[in-house]
């Protein structure tokens, strides 16, 4: 049957935005959310899931299935990083939380999104805030299914700043998520897919700084405000190390589902990914030879802010 509201895949891999960005899709009244799947990147895949499975009870969506991806990319996050998901779980208001499994399925993440694409009369959008492994292998074995995707809407990619990878074996061009699986991102992009592109260009503008918390914190009585504060605190155990700061990567990403068109400027751009050392992970313009993207540029800072401190005004 035919709604109104937007049908989504969210795909994400378990870090702190990554579920914070779950909480925000919670909040849209207009998403019909089909469902979460879980890459084992930026995150250990068991205390992922019991964070997805806690998020989804908090706010009353058990019916909302959960599906763990078994895809391993070529670069793996930092050990200390993906260790975050325990921190949250340890959380008093998730360590409250009954975790319940009933969610949970038993198709792998790839194949539950190919599952949704052939069961859906309506297209269907993919949110990703981690890797795009879990989609490219769904398109690869039923490339049939392209035309049931409506858009992408992926953060990830640093076009014009400086990456966020800091290797020895790197020259420090890529971001992240691109560069944990480089070929299944560059196999993505081959795929003429309607792709928004929220890369560090535009995310930048908002990191995780005392500020910011200060801004969460003013509005602790509205339990979603309290819950966040206490996620985004956990993240300044990621600061200095490597001059790393966190920012609102994947919770601006999400925000594209419905934040005004202003808020977020996107150029479209051929790009192309480097599948090499020393900029393996890179996206890169390649006028003539790459797919056109809509690549996230730059953003307005305090509409952004404006907009997530208001979503968060509430409770579960």
């Amino acid at each position: 049957m035919l709604t109104n509201k937007r049908k989504v895949i969210f795909d994400h891999d378990g870090g702190i935005d990554d579920l914070l960005s779950l909480v925000l899709l919670l909040t849209m009244e207009d998403i019909d959310l089909l469902g979460v799947t879980i890459t084992p990147a930026d995150c250990f895949l068991e205390d992922a899931t019991e964070s997805t499975l806690k998020i989804l009870s908090l706010f009353q969506r058990k019916d909302i299935k959960v599906a763990k991806g078994n895809l391993y990319g070529v670069n793996p996050f930092h050990y200390d990083w993906r260790a975050q998901p325990k921190m949250v779980n340890a959380l008093p208001t998730m360590l409250a939380t009954e975790l319940d499994t009933s969610a949970l399925t038993s198709l792998s993440a790839s194949d539950f999104i190919i599952q949704q694409l052939q069961e859906s009369e309506d297209k269907i959008s993919i949110l990703m805030t981690g890797p795009c492994s879990n989609l490219v292998k769904a398109l690869e074995t039923h490339p049939e299914l392209k035309d049931k995707v409506d858009e992408v809407i992926w953060m990830g990619g640093a076009v014009d700043v400086k990456g966020n990878v800091a290797m020895h074996n790197h020259d420090g061009s890529a971001e992240w998520n691109v560069y944990w699986d480089p070929y299944a991102a560059n196999n993505l992009f081959k795929m003429g897919l309607t792709i928004k592109l929220v890369a560090l260009d535009a995310t930048n503008c908002l990191p995780i700084d005392m500020p910011f918390l200060k801004a969460i914190a003013a509005q602790r009585d509205f339990p979603l405000s309290e819950l966040a504060g206490q996620f985004w605190a956990a993240t300044i155990t990621s600061i200095p190390s490597y001059e790393y700061t966190y920012h609102l990567w994947d919770v601006m990403a999400t925000s594209c589902l419905e934040i005004d068109a202003s808020a977020i400027q996107f150029e479209k751009m051929e790009l192309d990914v480097s599948i090499q050392e020393p900029n393996q992970g890179h996206t890169i313009k390649s006028p003539g030879n790459g797919q056109w993207i809509d690549v996230a540029v730059s953003a307005d800072r305090e509409k952004v802010l404006d907009y997530v401190l208001k979503k968060f005004r509430r409770g579960f």
